[in-house]
């Protein structure tokens, strides 16, 4: 089989073939850096890592472009001349750049948390305003673009004459005209269905610079544009991002990217679908917001304890990523309990010592386990159905834990099926879908840590620094951990 991702700009299922045979482009919007990123975020973030992972694996080249958005970002649902980082940096007494390297410090450390390959390019809005302002000049001179004090509008309804704008959202332009709310600054458009590509600066306005228009910011839509026709040219292949950002995020990128390239920007759209609580999307307008920081500290009233990066990534990647995923407790719980059991398997898949030439004595269990190892591939290229290939693992776990019991012979399977659910679960669990044990990590650097208090506290002893000696022991036995003297001047450990 072949890759098939479902585009939701032609609402289907579609065969992936990228413009340059072997090489693959995908724009994806990444933070806009006024704030602490939250569950709800980390979908996208984990959604198309899993995506880079997959592509990678399939042998592509790929050239993947996550923006930070550290100007901007002023919303058509509320004040339309507002700048997210600019009226957070005012709330929080700090410079803008001091706001915006605080937040993208604490991004880079969660996708690090969650495993995620950083991107190979991670362009900012704020050092590609020399790229907006070009776009924006160039669509104006198209004629589908005007200015007002200073401010710069898209012309929706000229661009919709000629284009099928509202397809990848569903919208119809006439609706869009009448259903539009009234706006501070609306008086300033020629149609309420029109959006900024760059706003004139008010006096008070912190981050600003300099255009033909006057001095001013850009647009969040023009942001995205510029930097993904820099990076990866007029058409490239996947542009990913939250449904949220259907429009009017996306649908405005379609529509200028279109105006200045002369062509329709992306070939397939994808976007994750969101993390819910109780059914309501999380966000900061519901009030039902948890921050990544307190998902593993557990420090929030909706959790029970705290949870692990892994575990997160975990638990997205049990639903399909066109699912809605409805967040409870009880539900990461049970995500962490099932992790816990596949790691377990894994490990002792991978300890298995295999001899080679053994034929499969169990000819039924053979056929059973070699289909359900086959459909790991074929589950991934049908739209990254990782749900699927989870439950696979967790149909062939029982009988890796049978064949350690003694329940199931070794030699029930061949070694050939043997090597390859070896591969498999090693390929699947560690590089596509980037899992990390934790425990066995944990454990490893544990043992490290005491080894080396074990070799200063000997080293005490031969000094006969015993004053050394009893406190390195007393203050491990003060955290749990009773650390006992053996025959021949050995130590060994054990933790409460």
């Amino acid at each position: 089989m072949a890759l098939k991702i479902y585009n939701s700009y032609t609402r289907q299922k579609e065969e992936f073939v990228s413009i340059t045979p072997g090489l693959a482009g995908m724009y994806v919007c990444g933070p806009t850096v006024s704030g602490e990123s939250h569950l709800g975020h980390a979908r996208p973030y984990i959604t198309f890592d899993l995506l880079y992972r997959y592509l990678t694996h399939l042998g592509y080249k790929v050239r993947y472009v996550r923006n930070i958005t550290d100007a901007g970002h002023f919303e058509e649902e509320g004040r339309e001349a507002e700048d997210k980082v600019s009226k957070k940096a005012l709330l929080e007494k700090l410079e803008p750049m001091e706001l915006v390297q605080k937040y993208t410090n604490l991004y880079h450390w969660a996708m690090k948390q969650f495993n995620c390959v950083d991107p190979t390019i991670e362009p900012t809005a704020t050092g590609h305003i020399v790229e907006q302002i070009g776009m924006i000049e160039k669509i104006i001179e198209a004629g589908y673009a005007y200015e007002v004090n200073g401010s710069v509008y898209f012309d929706v309804k000229k661009y919709a004459a000629g284009h099928d704008y509202g397809k990848l959202s569903g919208r119809v332009i006439d609706d869009l005209l009448e259903t539009t709310r009234e706006l501070e600054g609306q008086e300033e458009k020629r149609d309420r269905a029109d959006f900024a590509l760059w706003k004139s600066a008010a006096p008070e306005h912190i981050m600003r610079w300099k255009s033909p228009w006057g001095e001013g910011f850009p647009g969040w839509h023009i942001e995205c544009s510029a930097m993904a026709t820099k990076y990866l040219g007029p058409q490239f292949d996947i542009h990913g991002g939250g449904m949220d950002l259907l429009f009017p995020h996306h649908e405005s990128e379609i529509a200028q990217s279109t105006i200045c390239n002369h062509e329709s920007p992306v070939r397939y759209w994808m976007h994750n679908n969101m993390i819910t609580i109780n059914g309501k999307k999380m966000g900061k307008s519901y009030n039902n917001v948890i921050k990544l920081t307190e998902m593993f500290s557990g420090d929030h009233p909706l959790l029970t304890q705290a949870f692990s990066p892994m575990t997160v990534r975990f638990f997205i990647l049990q639903s399909h990523y066109r699912s809605p995923l409805d967040f409870s407790s009880s539900s990461l719980e049970a995500s962490e309990k099932a992790l816990k059991r596949l790691w377990e398997a894994h490990g002792i898949l991978q300890k298995m010592n295999i001899t080679e030439g053994i034929e499969a004595a169990d000819a039924e269990l053979e056929s059973k386990t070699i289909k359900l190892i086959n459909e790991f591939d074929e589950f991934m290229d049908d739209d990254l159905s990782t749900a699927k290939v989870l439950a696979n693992m967790f149909e062939l776990a029982p009988v890796i834990n049978s064949m350690k019991d003694g329940l199931i012979a070794m030699n029930a399977l061949s070694s050939n099926t043997m090597v390859m659910m070896q591969r498999y679960f090693r390929v699947y669990l560690e590089d596509i879908f980037g899992l990390k044990d934790e425990q066995n990590n944990n454990d490893g650097k544990l043992n490290e840590v005491m080894n080396l208090l074990i070799d200063m506290r000997k080293q005490a002893k031969a000094r006969k620094d015993f004053a050394t000696s009893d406190k390195i022991r007393n203050q491990l036995a003060a955290i749990g951990i009773n650390l006992k003297d053996e025959k021949g001047g050995e130590m060994s450990w054990a933790m409460e």
